[in-house]
Parts: structure tokens; sequence; C-alpha cells
């Protein structure tokens, strides 16, 4: 079956120029490498320029639970506590990965670790001693694989360079990875986070104890083999989602919903205890209630930014996102 052209974009001129160093004889690269240059490469990548992306700001690209100020590094504070024991943090080393340029879930929070370290992406990964590690969309943003079913088998796809546009494309027909169903709808559409167990798998495999707590979104493995036939892959670009993957390379983000089934497994294998995941909303009002009932009260008679925080985090951004915790 030849390739299927889908869609076509415009790359920047620096971008095609990367795209070709690293791309095959056909000019062509499966979507997680090319999702590797678009979000990573250190000159085109999304993910290393200096650029403001997270807040509400002119030029910014889309807001997280940081962006609510200092009552989101509160609760995670108050929650690590009690997911802690209620012990004391003097000799716990708060680890956040992933942290965006200038400044982390901690700043200008009282939190009693007897350390603090950020670690960003371009920066390695070395874990030791007793610490909280957490994360925040941090494996949502790693580069997945995609797949569709056509005629009764998976085909994985790429994109292409063709005539100066980026088209995504179905590529030769190879073995589809095992965990694949046998059979699903034609056209169904599967992303595959692959990478972000690589860095599960990566954090947890360092010797380390403690509490992993990661904030994202997801869907257990059911969910995406079943109930998600478009996959889940998107762009954010100016606070708008879209599905145009390929449009502007290096200037939007790209992500896809990761697989809580993977990660969670990630966990166990590497003697974590049972992992817990909460949706957002029911994590913070478990592991944080004083601090909630706090703020709440404290704010009740007024509309006060840390209102308006709190309501954010607990309504707008708490379903949506997930918070996947497990102590070892």
């Amino acid at each position: 079956m030849p390739n299927q052209t889908l869609r076509t974009s415009q790359p920047s001129q620096a971008f095609l120029d990367v795209f070709c160093a690293h791309s095959s004889p056909a000019n062509s690269l499966r979507f997680d490498q090319f999702m590797e240059l678009a979000l990573y490469h250190p000159s085109v990548g999304y993910y290393r320029s200096g650029r403001q992306r997270v807040g509400r700001g002119r030029g910014t690209d889309f807001f997280t639970a940081t962006t609510s100020g200092p009552l989101f590094g509160e609760l995670i504070v108050a929650a690590c506590h009690s997911l802690l024991g209620n012990e004391p943090l003097a000799d716990t080393t708060f680890v956040e990965i992933g942290a965006e340029p200038g400044g982390g879930v901690l700043t200008g929070v009282q939190h009693g670790f007897g350390a603090t370290q950020t670690i960003r992406v371009d920066e390695p990964l070395q874990l030791s001693g007793r610490c909280v590690v957490f994360s925040n969309e941090l494996f949502d943003a790693q580069p997945f694989r995609r797949f569709v079913f056509r005629a009764g088998a998976w085909r994985e796809l790429g994109v292409q360079l063709a005539n100066g546009l980026l088209q995504e494309v179905e590529m030769e027909a190879k073995p589809a990875p095992a965990v694949l169903p046998l059979a699903a709808p034609d056209s169904y559409r599967i992303d595959l986070p692959f990478a972000s167990v690589e860095l599960a798998e990566k954090i947890t495999t360092q010797s380390w104890t403690g509490l992993f707590v990661a904030f994202d979104y997801g869907k257990p493995w059911r969910e995406l083999i079943e109930a998600a036939p478009a996959g889940t892959a998107r762009a954010y670009h100016r606070h708008t989602q879209s599905n145009a993957l390929l449009a502007q390379p290096g200037e939007q983000d790209l992500t896809c919903h990761v697989c809580w089934d993977w990660l969670a497994e990630a966990l166990r294998r590497h003697d974590f205890a049972q992992p817990h995941i909460e949706s957002q909303e029911a994590f913070l009002i478990r592991h944080a209630a004083e601090v909630l009932a706090a703020t709440a009260t404290a704010e009740a008679a007024r509309f006060s930014q840390r209102k308006l925080a709190l309501l954010q985090l607990l309504h707008h951004l708490g379903q949506k996102f997930q918070v996947l915790w497990a102590l070892r």
C-alpha cells in the first residue's frame, strides 16, 4: 500500500534544515523522532527556547496548575507531608523534574524540606537519598509513536518532507508493537507514549526512597484502545488546542495522554508500594485538606487571586488532570 498523505504544513527553514539532517533517504521520520526534534532539539526545539510558554501573558501557549501562583506549591507541600506520614521533612529533598525556566512549584513557598532541586529539560537526571520526586505535565510531553488501523492491519504514522512541506504519512508496514490489539475499527488511531514509560524507568531505577508524585493527564489502557478513535495527540499554540500537529514545529507544544496503567506498572517493577491514581481535585481534597479549608475560609468574603486560584485548581483543572503517586 503506498504512503497516504494526511496533513500538510509549512515549516520554518531552520526546522526544515534540522529535519533533513536527521531524516531517512526518503526524507521521512517516525512521528516520535519528529516530535523529539520539534520539542527537544537544542537549536529549534520548543522546550529548548528561552521564551515564556506557560501563563496568561502575551505570547504564552497554555497554563497549568503552576500558573495559579504559590497556592499550588502550598498544597503540594501539605500533600507531601501527609503522604509521608506527617514526619519532619528536614531529611527529604524535594526534586522537581521538568520545571519551566525561571521558577518551580515551590518558588516563594515555605516548605520545610531539607533541600530542593529543580531539574530542567536539558539537565542530567540524578537522584539519591530520601526524596519527593515531583512533576507537573512532564510525562505527557514525551515523544510518542502513532498508529492507524487500516485494511486489517496496524500501520505506523510518520512525517515526510516533500516539496518543502511536512506531511503525515502511513509508513511502510512493519511488525506492530505487541501491545496493540489484534483488531480495531478501520481508521482507529492510537498514540503510544512509550517514551513516558522510559522516563519513569529512568526515575525509578535510581537509588532513592520516598514519594513519587506526578500531575498529568492520561487514560487507562482500555480506554485508549476502545474509546479514543481519533487518538489523543494534540497541539497547543497561543492557548488554542488543535489537531495540526505538524504546523509550526518548534513553535507549538505537542502532547498526548499518558497511559496510567503503564506508568503504575513501572513503579511496581521497582518496589514502590501500590500506586494510586486520583483526580487532581480528589488528591488535593484528600491530602491537603487543612490548607484548602484555611484558604477557603480566609477568602470566603472576597473574590481574590487566591480564591480564583483555588477554584481553578479544584474545578477547572480538577477533573482534567490526574495524579499518580506511590511510596518506596
